[in-house]
């Protein structure tokens, strides 16, 4: 196999992946998100003053046996299940609608991703408090949300919203955090972190310091009412990180961005630009898991469509994009597990599609994002393979 280095330049060349495209200028926090890193995903090492050590290794005490978790079930057990059903010369490019801070799958799922993007409704969040907090009680008080927020990603695969929403508030940047995770439980680590909103036109813009700290006393707006709202700058919506392996400061970074996003129709109706920018991509791989079953919606047709006219193999559970939509566009859909009914209330005759689509399904050797409805809370998969010229949907 491709070494990741050597599979980066080789994909490059081949125009594949998008460079960072970050000016000379850009405000880089790569400093401020190591402290966060060594912190949120326990790494070895002295932990610093003002913070307090005993509470930094409570937190530790209690997130070790969920990223050993992750680690030895997810890590193992999915990777290779998905590796096995990846066909090959899949684009570099990952995209992942509703993925919260769920780079851990991300990465898990498709470990040679050189450009993933993750979209959800939850900001980012600022990288600068940590190096300053000196107050005990609000570092016990961020870790305890992130620890909440983290620990259903972790233990079984998929979130609760009303927990990322909550880590929209605090001394911790609560989706950067979780994509550190992410990168740790893979073994990647940072190299460098910048922030960035979307054009208009699908292009990006890079803040650099002066634009940043002319936006520090603006909040952030939420992108849903019933959401927390967000206690820190717009200019921390949305993050973009260039990670290595560990250990290889030298390595080809790959990047990973994160979009503080609505996908409904309205929401991209109001910022166009990300359309655009997801657009220029061109072929994809795609993901989805715990989305609510928003595909399903018709509110949330231009993300649906994009998917169906985009990607090139998608993996989800049953809150993907429904398997007529990919049947319309020439796709196969394969599915694994067991389906009876949808875990949360949604349309019957989607419902019914997936029943039949279950009846051929192959087993699944662990759990993917949400059970079924059913009383034993069925694992299930679907796994969906396009032409690479897709038809339009």
């Amino acid at each position: 196999m491709l070494s990741l280095t050597l599979l980066a330049l080789i994909t490059a060349a081949d125009g594949g992946v998008a460079p960072s495209g970050a000016p000379a200028d850009a405000a880089d926090f790569i400093d401020d998100v190591r402290l966060i890193f060594q912190v949120v995903t326990c790494q070895p090492g002295e932990v610093p003053a003002p913070l307090d050590v005993k509470t930094v290794q409570t937190y530790c005490k209690e997130m070790t046996p969920k990223f050993e978790r992750f680690r030895s079930h997810w890590g193992v057990t999915a990777r290779a299940f998905i590796q096995a059903q990846r066909p090959a010369g899949l684009p570099g490019e990952l995209v992942y609608p509703f993925g919260g801070g769920d780079l851990m799958m991300a990465l898990t799922a498709f470990p040679e991703a050189t450009v993933i993007t993750t979209m959800s409704l939850e900001l980012a969040g600022d990288p600068r408090r940590l190096k300053t907090l000196a107050d005990k009680k609000s570092l016990e008080q961020s870790l305890k949300a992130l620890n909440e927020a983290a620990t259903t990603t972790l233990m079984s695969n998929d979130s609760k919203s009303v927990n990322l929403s909550k880590i929209q508030r605090g001394d911790l940047p609560g989706q950067l955090s979780m994509h550190l995770m992410g990168l740790a439980l893979n073994d990647q680590e940072p190299v460098s972190v910048r922030f960035f909103r979307v054009e208009p036109d699908g292009s990006l813009h890079y803040f650099n310091r002066a634009e940043i700290d002319a936006l520090d006393s603006v909040k952030a707006s939420k992108l849903k009412e019933t959401w927390k709202a967000p206690d820190f700058s717009p200019a921390f919506a949305n993050v973009e990180v260039q990670f290595v392996p560990k250990g290889q400061p030298k390595a080809t970074p790959r990047i990973h961005r994160h979009l503080g996003a609505n996908l409904s129709d309205d929401g991209f109706t109001k910022a166009p630009g990300l359309l655009a920018h997801l657009s220029a991509k061109g072929r994809v791989s795609a993901m989805t898991k715990a989305a609510s079953y928003l595909l399903w919606n018709p509110a949330f047709s231009v993300i649906r469509d994009w998917l169906v006219a985009h990607a090139v193999f998608m993996i989800s559970d049953s809150t993907g994009v429904p398997p007529r939509y990919w049947k319309k566009a020439g796709c196969t859909v394969d599915t694994f597990g067991s389906f009876q009914k949808s875990f949360l209330g949604t349309w019957e005759g989607f419902q019914e599609e997936l029943r039949t689509e279950f009846e051929k399904a192959k087993k699944l050797p662990m759990r993917f994002g949400y059970p079924d409805g059913s009383p034993e809370k069925r694992s299930h998969c679907v796994v969906v393979k396009c032409p690479a010229e897709a038809k339009n949907p």
